[in-house]
């Protein structure tokens, strides 16, 4: 490698970055998701396009599960314990049973469709249902927290992708294999699973305890060592033979939930890595295609994904959560929300590189095809889905990441709050919204202009207001937002607590 070489490649990322950020802006206007435009630009870029070679299989799939690794993780710190924690069985359930059932039911649909077609045999059709099993944390992350939909459903997704990446891996590294299935996977697969979670736990609790007692030379290191222990995590967990992605998300989470030196500007690089990491990963998977042969992979694949949306995803969730009796509505949102992205694509990558097969160049630009096509569906219509299905709520608090010493003394946070059309806020006067003690209404913006935020103001439909809340007040004041929100001022004499169970 000369200078030269050098050079080329650092105009050319420094390109694709821009253009890719360019592209953000782009899908937002669009309503399109925007990890599809990062695949456009890789074709665009890639041997079939202006000719940049790139055809690694094994480099492919090693930055394709790295760049996971940091989306997992992304997802993991902004994760907000309070919000997921009464979701967390359905969460669980998503990421295990759902997994099983759609392995089957996609597998068995998949020998249908092309088991004569492509000779495939039960193992391989059951590997077809693993990849496509899961969903992407990338996508989920990206289009869902835009969608403003109940807390519980938004919670329960979140944590299934960030869970289900761990055991789809190990079913995928499973079935892809040439030995024989035996009795005793079932339990490597269970240990594999806790001993994940086991170190993920100990390196968050452990990490979170040493940043918090250990003073850096400087604030803008707290943020790479926090990215160091969650890219720790996973390679402890690998080392021990556990799944490191499940370790990646627990270690993630625990520290985003810890009371972090800096943390306003830790989330902020957090979510600029995991950025990154979303922009590599589909950049890259799009030089590695070649769209020549995907118009070959177009009716199958069409087949295949409508065979996961409207079988496999829909029964999958209605067994994992039967338990939870859940109303037909949020069952169907969840069945549309799941997302497949670019986590497909990179498990199609494993059987290739293990088997190198004309099957598995078949599966992967069948992936392809799945993805690119219900990703463009799903993601569209998800606002469209969630308000015919009734299951948005407005108004609910988003934190801002502000970085500033007051906040930090303070251990405090600053949520941003937009007043909905429906809400009983509207016409509150701001002493009666009886915040907790320590929370306070720093900034009310009403048409675009600062309103003087005094006692006698009356709150209207569109304000937004900024509330800054230490952490330890901060689900107290969701909970008073929330019970005047649906009660208006007097909702404490009729019984509303705000008990966000009822979302």
């Amino acid at each position: 490698m000369d200078l030269d070489t050098v050079q080329r490649a650092f105009g050319l990322s420094s390109l694709v970055l821009i253009v890719a950020l360019v592209a953000i802006r782009l899908s937002r206007r669009l309503g399109l998701p925007s990890l599809l435009l990062y695949l456009g630009i890789g074709l665009l870029l890639g041997n079939r396009g202006l000719g940049l070679e790139f055809s690694n299989t094994i480099l492919t799939e090693q930055l394709g599960l790295a760049a996971l690794v940091f989306i997992l993780a992304e997802g993991g710190l902004t994760t907000r314990w309070a919000n997921v924690r009464p979701a967390l069985g359905l969460g669980v359930a998503l990421a295990t049973v759902s997994v099983v059932v759609s392995i089957a039911v996609a597998g068995a649909g998949v020998h249908l469709l092309l088991g004569g077609h492509l000779g495939l045999d039960w193992r391989t059709s059951l590997l077809w249902g693993a990849v496509l099993s899961s969903t992407d944390a990338a996508a989920v992350f990206s289009v869902l927290r835009g969608v403003g939909v109940k807390p519980r459903l938004a919670a329960a997704l979140e944590l299934e992708s960030g869970l289900n990446d761990a055991p789809v891996v190990i079913a995928v590294l499973l079935l892809a294999g040439t030995t024989q299935i035996s009795w005793t996977d079932p339990l490597l697969v269970v240990y594999e699973l806790l001993a994940g979670a086991v170190v993920g736990g100990a390196v968050g609790f452990v990490g979170g305890w040493s940043l918090r007692r250990g003073a850096l030379p400087a604030a803008g290191l707290y943020p790479l060592a926090t990215i160091a222990l969650v890219g720790g995590a996973y390679a402890a967990g690998q080392y021990l033979h556990a799944s490191g992605f499940l370790a990646t998300y627990i270690a993630a989470v625990i520290l985003g939930n810890s009371r972090l030196p800096h943390r306003a500007s830790t989330l902020s690089f957090a979510e600029g890595f995991g950025w990154i990491a979303q922009i590599g990963l589909f950049v890259l998977l799009g030089l590695y295609v070649d769209p020549f042969q995907l118009p070959a992979a177009l009716l199958p694949g069409a087949a295949i994904g409508l065979l996961v949306l409207v079988v496999a995803r829909p029964l999958s969730v209605l067994a994992a959560a039967l338990p939870f009796r859940m109303p037909w509505r949020e069952q169907a949102f969840l069945s549309w929300s799941g997302l497949r992205g670019a986590v497909p694509i990179v498990l199609a990558l494993i059987p290739l590189m293990l088997r190198d097969d004309a099957q598995s160049r078949s599966m992967v630009n069948i992936i392809v095809v799945v993805v690119v096509i219900y990703t463009l569906v799903q993601g569209t219509t998800l606002p469209f889905v969630a308000r015919k299905l009734d299951v948005i709520q407005l108004g609910q608090a988003t934190e801002v990441q502000v970085e500033a010493a007051p906040l930090e003394e303070m251990n405090a946070q600053v949520l941003q709050v937009t007043v909905p059309p429906d809400s009983r806020i509207h016409g509150v006067y701001v002493s009666q919204l009886r915040l907790p003690p320590s929370a306070v209404i720093a900034l009310i913006v009403r048409d675009g202009a600062p309103v003087p935020v005094e006692p006698t103001v009356r709150l209207q439909a569109g304000d937004q207001m900024l509330i800054v809340t230490p952490e330890r007040f901060r689900s107290a004041t969701e909970r008073r937002l929330r019970a005047v929100s649906r009660g208006g001022a007097l909702a404490t004499w009729f019984g509303e607590r705000g008990d966000p169970a009822r979302t």
